[in-house]
């Protein structure tokens, strides 16, 4: 690719033509009962850092750290086969279940109870739960939300009240189940069986707390064949009932092929346009002027081609599941991920980074050991420090391309940026080019008020693109400065940034007034 890089990339800033506000939910995580997500992840009682409550403060620190908001709980596939119930009330109690999404001995020591203890140690972030629409129905969903919302004085929210926590957890985002169009889901649906399904919950639950927002189950993945009608079908019946429709996404490096892989943020970029232009179909057939925005609840790099054709493994407690180790390639790309969700922050109000902890996170324990930072949970800290609550500016890059087998022609630039209401700017950018540095040259228009470079920090390695933090060497990677940008002309008409970015990189670049 080093030939195809020696022009410059370019695109103009104007805070006259914005995409929109940035949602902080955008920022979201995810928690499922899943391998050690939760036991030795979480939670670990008799850890060293563990709190009066079992809870890692190593961990939890490292969440803060991250600036994580929602946190989708409890599933992902596990839901759909979950007593609620179960994860209630004395511990001693709880029963001792199968888990069929993931083959694991459900113990339900950490259950809703739990839950809601690790979002009161996280001031920044909220509780997104999910009801099972997979083997349950209304009767469970409705009760799940009593149990969490309403006050007291009644059968099923006295059992709160019993279990300690006299005041309600107003949760006031709700998941009406998890990829039930998905034929691996416990209890999977048809779209018609679906939307009557969702529409009937999303009504019954309302009764209870009209001030909740519900998600609706949307396409697993673009590549579901019903993706698009699956869509249709569900907001045909639900479009009134919910606020949003969600997404979900991952992607991996398949055959070899890093090229296309660098890329995945197109396929990204394509679903959400497809799943928008669906949204606004039924919108405009029901002469509704309400605009749907989505959930992207489900979203990262994850290479699930590893564990396909695998034997069954014995059951057990809190097995090592999906413990992806991330490296600087993957880190490149997931940060090219972020980028596509800014730029149609428009209408992704809601994103969560599946999952948190040890299961393909961007956080990693070791059981009675320590914790530590995977390569991409730098891309998330930094973006999520700087644009939420910002506003996204509209980037049209022009870049030089490269060809991919599954992408056709992609630009090595991928960009976006955002300005916040002080009026720095702050531009994330990836420079897709294996081999070559990018120059890159960013015309300012109506920001003469920016005055200097504040900082300009990449997630690179010119040794290793296969460099990853481990348990034995958890700081090989980490975000570097970069020399040499500078800021031209400031506080004129003609003010221009101009930069290199690294070769396969995740850039950061800050200008301030």
């Amino acid at each position: 690719m080093t030939e195809l890089s020696a022009s410059a990339a370019r695109f103009v800033l104007d805070p006259a033509f914005e995409v929109g506000p940035v949602d902080p939910r955008l920022f979201g995580s995810f928690v499922e009962h899943l391998g050690r997500c939760i036991h030795t992840g979480l939670y670990e009682p008799g850890h060293p850092a563990a709190d009066a409550d079992g809870m890692r403060t190593d961990v939890l620190a490292l969440i803060r750290e991250l600036g994580v908001t929602a946190i989708r709980y409890p599933g992902g596939n596990f839901v759909s086969a979950y007593r609620w119930e179960d994860g209630v009330g004395p511990r001693e109690h709880r029963p001792r279940r199968l888990d069929l999404a993931w083959r694991s001995i459900e113990t339900n020591e950490f259950g809703l109870g739990e839950f809601m203890n690790v979002i009161g140690k996280l001031p920044e972030s909220e509780p997104m739960l999910a009801v099972n629409l997979g083997t349950r129905g209304v009767p469970e969903a409705i009760e799940l939300l009593e149990y969490a919302n309403h006050p007291g004085g009644t059968e099923i929210s006295d059992r709160r009240v019993a279990a300690g926590d006299k005041e309600p957890y107003n949760v006031r985002l709700w998941c009406l189940g998890n990829e039930m169009d998905g034929p691996w889901q416990i209890g999977h649906k048809n779209a018609e069986e679906y939307g009557k399904l969702a529409a009937a919950a999303a009504w019954a639950m309302r009764l209870i707390d009209e001030d909740i927002d519900l998600v609706a189950c949307g396409s697993s993945t673009r590549a579901m064949d019903t993706f698009g009608t699956w869509e249709s079908t569900v907001l045909e019946h639900t479009y009134d009932l919910v606020d949003y429709i969600s997404m979900h996404a991952y992607y991996e490096e398949l055959d070899g092929d890093r090229d296309s892989f660098l890329a995945s943020a197109v396929d990204m970029e394509a679903f959400i346009e497809g799943v928008v232009a669906t949204c606004d179909h039924v919108a405009a057939r029901r002469k509704s002027s309400k605009k749907m925005k989505i959930s992207f609840d489900e979203w990262n790099v994850w290479y699930s081609s590893r564990t396909v054709g695998q034997p069954p493994r014995p059951w057990a407690e809190n097995p090592r599941l999906l413990e992806d180790v991330y490296s600087v390639t993957d880190a490149v790309v997931f940060g090219s991920l972020l980028i596509a969700l800014l730029r149609h922050a428009d209408r992704i109000a809601i994103a969560c980074l599946a999952q948190l902890v040890n299961a393909i996170a961007p956080i990693m324990t070791e059981p009675g050991g320590p914790a530590w930072r995977q390569t991409t949970f730098f891309p998330f800290a930094q973006t999520a420090r700087y644009a939420k609550g910002a506003r996204v500016l509209t980037v049209n890059v022009l870049s030089p391309t490269y060809p991919t087998a599954k992408h056709g022609e992609a630009a090595l630039l991928h960009a976006t940026a955002v300005i916040d209401d002080a009026g720095a700017v702050t531009i994330f950018a990836v420079n897709r080019d294996r081999e070559a540095a990018l120059p890159l040259e960013v015309s300012l228009r109506g920001l003469e008020h920016l005055t200097s470079v504040a900082e300009h920090a990449a997630l690179a390695d010119d040794g290793d693109p296969d460099a990853a933090n481990t348990l034995e060497n958890p700081e090989r990677v980490a975000l570097r400065p970069v020399d040499g940008t500078t800021l031209e002309a400031p506080g004129s008409a003609n003010a221009r940034l101009s930069a290199t970015l690294p070769p396969l990189s995740w850039n950061i670049i800050r200008l301030v007034p």
